[in-house]
C-alpha cells in the first residue's frame, strides 16, 4: 500500500502495476485528462506535474517533473498537483498571463508549460526570490512548443514571475499538511500477478530487500529506468526504490571531500558541485531539462554505467570515489574501477551505490592551482544526450602541468580516462605544443564507434579540439575576467 495525496485530497493505492506511470494512472485510473502524453520519454514537457516532497521543516518542497516516466510508487509520502488543480477562482497568475499574452494556440503543451511556470513561481513567491531571464528558460528548457514560437510563452511568464509575482493563495493547495518526512513509514504495492514496489525507509531494511532479491531493479528517480517499460515495452518485475533512505539522501562535506548520497538529485548536488568546481555550472544546465534534473540521481547517472552519461566523466577527473553497501558490508572504490564493460559494473550480488565521494579543491599556500574544465557537444543546446562530453583536470605550476586526469564520455565502452594523453602533458608547459602531442596520443586511448549521436572521426576529431579548448580558455581567463563558457559555440 502507499500513501500520498492527489491535488490536496488523501489517496490510497492498495493494488497496482508498478510500472504504471504516474501520466497514466492520471489518465487511465483518474480521468485527469488534463496532463498530456506527448512523448512518454521526458523530452516534450506535455506531461509535466508538480510533486510536494515533505522537508525536515515539516514544511513542502515542490518541483517540476515529467509524469510520464514518473512511476506511481514514487508519490508514496507525497503531494501530487496536476493542472486540474487550477480549474477554479482565482486564476493563478501564470494562468493569467498566459491569456493575457496570446501564449496558447492548440493547447496541447499548454498544460506542462503551465506547470513549469507554476512550480517557477511557488519557488519565488513563497521563498521571496529574485528570478531572472535565465532562470526563466532554464524552468521552460524542457517544455516543447510547436504553435507560438515561445515568444508570448517567455512574455507571459517575464509578465507573471519576473515583473510582478502576485501571491497566489489557491484555497491552500499548496499548504495542504503532509507528516514529517522522519515520520514516514516503508510501503509495498503489489499487483495481481506479483509485480512488486518496494520503498524501503532504511539503510537495513534497504539490505534486507536486495539480498533476498539480488534480481529487483533499483529506482530512484526513473528518468532512464522508466524508458525501458515506456520506450521498449518492458514490465520489471520488482523494483526497489531508494529515494526514501535517509543516508542516500544525505550530502556531507570533510576533509575527506564531498560526500553525495546516491539518492540525491542533479539539482541539489548541482549547486554544491558548481561551488567548488564551477565547470559543472554550465554543463549540469544542459543534462536533461529542469524536470529530469528535479528527478535525476547522481547514484543513478553512474550505476546505469552508461557510456554517454554525463556525470562519470567529470568524477573520474577529480579521482572520485564512490561507497558500495550490501547485506555483506561496505566498501570503497576508485570510480574508475567501477566501470568494467558495456553496462557493467563492479556492483556484486544485493550491493548498491550509497554515496559518492568528490575531493574538495585544495587549496594551501603553494603557487599551484586546479582547474577543472567540462565540456559537452551535442546535437541540440538543451535537453540532450552527449555525442562526446570532456572532462579535464589540471594542476598548475604557472603554467607548468604538474599533474592532470583526462576524462571522455561517448570514446568508448565506458566512461573512461585518456592515460597516454595524460602522460603526453604531465611536466611539460600548457602550450599548443603539448597540446598537439595529447591530441595526436589519443589514438592510443580510444578507438570510438559511429552511431546516431556522431561519426567515429567526429568524435576523434572532437576529443582533441576540446583539450585545445581547454588551452584557449585556460590562456583566456588568464588575460581577462571574462572566460570562455560551454555555451559559448555550442
Amino acid at each position: 500500500m502507499i500513501e500520498f495525496y492527489l491535488n490536496g485530497q488523501p489517496q490510497t493505492l492498495e493494488s497496482a502495476d508498478p510500472n504504471l506511470s504516474i501520466l497514466e494512472w492520471l489518465r487511465t485510473k483518474m480521468r485527469l485528462t488534463g496532463t498530456k502524453e506527448g512523448c512518454a520519454s521526458g523530452d516534450c514537457g506535455a506531461c509535466t506535474v508538480m510533486l510536494g516532497t515533505p522537508t525536515d521543516e515539516n514544511g513542502l518542497s515542490y518541483q517540476s517533473i515529467n509524469s510520464c516516466i514518473a512511476l506511481i510508487g514514487s508519490l508514496h509520502g507525497k503531494h501530487l498537483v496536476t493542472i486540474d488543480a487550477l480549474q477554479s477562482e482565482p486564476a493563478h497568475p501564470v494562468q493569467t498571463a498566459m491569456v493575457e499574452c496570446h501564449g496558447s494556440q492548440c493547447g496541447f503543451c499548454t498544460p506542462g508549460i503551465i506547470m513549469s511556470l507554476v512550480a517557477l513561481h511557488h519557488e519565488v513567491a513563497d521563498q521571496q526570490q529574485n528570478c531572472d531571464r535565465h532562470r526563466l528558460l532554464e524552468a521552460l528548457s524542457g517544455n516543447l512548443c510547436r504553435c507560438t514560437g515561445y515568444r508570448p510563452i517567455v512574455d507571459a511568464a517575464t509578465r507573471s514571475v519576473i515583473n510582478d509575482v502576485q501571491v497566489w493563495e489557491g484555497g491552500g493547495l499548496m499548504n495542504t499538511p503532509m507528516p514529517s518526512i522522519k515520520d514516514m513509514p516503508a510501503a509495498s504495492l503489489q499487483d495481481a500477478q506479483g509485480k512488486r514496489f518496494d520503498a524501503p525507509v532504511t539503510l537495513q531494511q534497504l539490505r534486507d530487500l536486495l539480498a533476498s532479491s539480488p534480481n529487483a531493479r533499483l529506482v530512484a528517480g526513473s528518468t532512464d529506468l522508466a524508458l525501458e517499460i515506456t520506450q521498449q515495452l518492458k514490465t520489471l518485475p520488482h523494483l526497489v526504490s531508494t529515494e526514501q533512505v535517509p543516508e542516500l539522501q544525505s550530502i556531507e562535506s570533510s576533509d575527506e571531500g564531498l560526500c553525495i548520497g546516491a539518492a540525491v538529485s542533479y539539482r541539489r548536488a548541482g549547486k554544491l558541485l558548481s561551488a567548488r568546481w564551477p565547470a559543472f555550472g554550465p554543463m549540469l544546465e544542459r543534462l536533461g531539462s529542469l524536470q529530469i534534473r528535479n528527478r535525476g540521481t547522481l547514484g543513478g547517472n553512474i550505476g546505469n554505467a552508461s557510456p554517454i552519461a554525463d556525470m562519470p566523466p567529470p568524477l573520474l577527473a577529480l579521482d572520485a570515489q564512490i561507497q558500495l553497501d550490501s547485506a555483506a558490508g561496505t566498501r570503497w572504490l576508485a570510480l574508475e574501477a567501477f566501470f568494467l564493460d558495456y553496462r557493467k559494473t563492479a556492483l556484486r550480488p544485493g550491493e548498491f551505490i550509497r554515496s559518492v565521494r568528490v575531493p574538495e579543491p585544495q587549496r594551501d599556500a603553494s603557487t599551484a592551482q586546479e582547474r577543472l574544465f567540462i565540456y559537452k557537444v551535442s546535437k541540440r543546446l538543451d535537453d540532450d544526450i552527449s555525442a562526446v562530453l570532456g572532462a579535464f583536470w589540471f594542476r598548475f605550476d604557472g603554467q607548468q602541468i604538474i599533474d592532470c586526469r583526462l576524462a571522455y564520455g561517448g570514446m568508448a565502452a565506458i566512461p573512461k580516462r585518456a592515460r597516454a594523453a595524460e602522460a603526453a602533458l604531465r611536466g611539460v608547459t600548457f602550450d599548443d605544443a603539448s597540446i598537439t602531442l595529447a591530441i595526436a596520443a589519443l589514438a592510443n586511448d580510444f578507438s570510438p564507434i559511429s552511431d546516431v549521436r556522431a561519426s567515429a572521426a567526429y568524435r576523434v576529431q572532437v576529443a582533441g579540439n576540446l583539450l585545445r579548448r581547454a588551452l584557449l580558455e585556460h590562456a583566456d581567463s588568464a588575460d581577462s575576467e571574462y572566460g570562455l563558457m560551454v555555451t559559448d559555440y555550442a
